[in-house]
């Protein structure tokens, strides 16, 4: 085992077995660019305040730079008994450089450089999911464009209760995403803080310019408080908050597709690159892609709950306990690249069974209501006419045909104010069309949403 840098006040070495679990390298070993980044800048710093010189600058940049070469190039692993990845390049820098290396944690504590550390990995995180998200944004656009006269049912309580088309249907999960996005935003701008300088709790004695570390680093500022700056994982929560916001609204849109891909009704026809089969039943085309998605949603809301049981009960500042946060937000991470590109080639590639979303619309009743203020435009209080309509609903599933195929006779018989113009009324085209206003899912309206939310990025 290598000399622990902090073992100057121990008499003892750490036990194996203690320093095994003590040792975070093999989860936060993926933070090096972040770390060497970080690193980086307070070096300049330090040198720009006349805290280490020119030589070790130079020592210590060009120490960094060919570390992390090295670890792109897999020439340097991390097979090390180092406690985490600040440790782990510490040492390797001062193997390497000497002791200049040694200079390089002036004026710093691991504590706010693993705080800053977090939160550049987490806004490049942030960004490529953000990336990922506008791709599926793209997608769904391009879908709701080929189908604004595509007619089906929407539902309440899982019961055709009124016409739609699927380009309104998409556009729901459209302004969902928008907002996902929102809160990525809001998130990102809320981590571009630097803690740097915070030192371990109590900032530092040395003339740091913490303004010029954030700059390099293109962070917006820096933490006002040094016990916040090293104890706040807000940023961490907020994070996976929204995450988990998204994976809620992906699980949602996993349910339609699985009730419609199922043979009950038949809505879609997935992709065979985007289904899988069984190894029994030959017949079988399972539609694993939402399944998953819907099953992961799980995994990353309890990544978000092992984030606020860990840190509701610390004392302020640091403690070890905040260790634990990194493997559930890099899980976190790591189940939203693996979601998104596959459900956004499943989105791309399904087919869409158009004449039986139609029928299941005119065959449902949804054009109930359409019948009703009809009857309301005829001069019927609604309340009447929400009976009225109710009426024949029943005699038509008593006859089992939908109430555009009952006779205008019988029409009549329910109410004198009906008339021949009834069926142009209730018909799915009238029915969707003259729901016009913004927010409806007239064609029109919905081209018009479509247009605005393309310029969304």
């Amino acid at each position: 085992m290598s000399k622990i840098m902090w073992s100057g006040r121990f008499s003892k070495e750490l036990d194996t077995s203690v320093n095994d679990y003590n040792s975070s390298l093999h989860f936060d070993s993926r933070m090096f660019a972040e770390d060497i980044k970080g690193s980086l800048a307070h070096c300049h710093m330090l040198f720009k305040q006349g805290i280490i010189s020119a030589e070790d600058a130079a020592k210590i940049e060009s120490g960094l730079i060919q570390i992390k070469d090295d670890i792109d190039n897999q020439v340097l692993t991390f097979e090390s008994s180092a406690e985490d990845i600040h440790m782990f390049i510490e040492e390797e820098l001062t193997k390497r450089i000497g002791d200049a290396g040694k200079r390089l944690h002036t004026g710093r504590s691991r504590n706010d450089q693993v705080a800053l550390d977090q939160r550049l990995y987490m806004i490049n995180q942030a960004r490529s999911i953000r990336t990922l998200i506008m791709n599926l944004h793209s997608v769904l656009i391009s879908r709701a464009r080929e189908n604004l006269s595509t007619y089906m049912p929407g539902y309440t309580h899982l019961q055709r209760a009124q016409p739609i088309t699927l380009a309104h249907h998409f556009s729901a999960y459209i302004q969902m995403l928008q907002r996902d996005v929102g809160r990525l935003d809001d998130a990102i701008s809320r981590m571009s803080c630097s803690p740097l300088g915070s030192g371990a709790l109590a900032g530092t004695t040395y003339p740091l310019d913490r303004e010029m570390v954030a700059s390099e680093l293109s962070l917006t500022g820096v933490t006002g408080n040094s016990l916040d700056g090293v104890s706040d994982r807000d940023f961490a929560i907020e994070f996976v908050s929204a995450l988990s916001i998204l994976m809620m609204h992906l699980s949602r849109f996993s349910e339609d597709i699985i009730l419609w891909a199922s043979q009950e009704f038949k809505f879609v026809e997935l992709d065979d690159a985007y289904s899988t089969g069984s190894s029994i039943m030959p017949q079988k085309k399972n539609p694993d892609v939402a399944e998953l998605t819907r099953g992961k949603t799980g995994r990353v809301f309890g990544d978000l709950i092992s984030l606020l049981v860990i840190m509701k009960g610390l004392p302020l500042t640091y403690n070890k306990d905040m260790q634990e946060i990194q493997e559930s937000v890099f899980d976190a991470i790591d189940t939203l690249h693996a979601v998104l590109p596959p459900f956004s080639g499943m989105i791309r590639t399904m087919k869409f069974n158009t004449s039986i979303m139609s029928d299941a619309a005119s065959g449902g009743f949804t054009n109930a209501t359409d019948l009703a203020d009809y009857l309301v435009r005829k001069g019927l209080p609604f309340r009447d006419a929400h009976e009225v309509s109710g009426k024949l609903v029943s005699l038509c599933i008593a006859k089992a045909i939908p109430l555009d195929k009952l006779d205008i006779e019988t029409f009549k018989e329910f109410s004198v104010l009906i008339d021949q113009d009834i069926y142009e009324a209730i018909s799915l085209e009238t029915c969707v069309n003259n729901r016009n206003i913004i927010g409806s899912p007239s064609p029109l309206i919905v081209e018009k949403e479509l247009d605005r939310m393309a310029e969304f990025n």
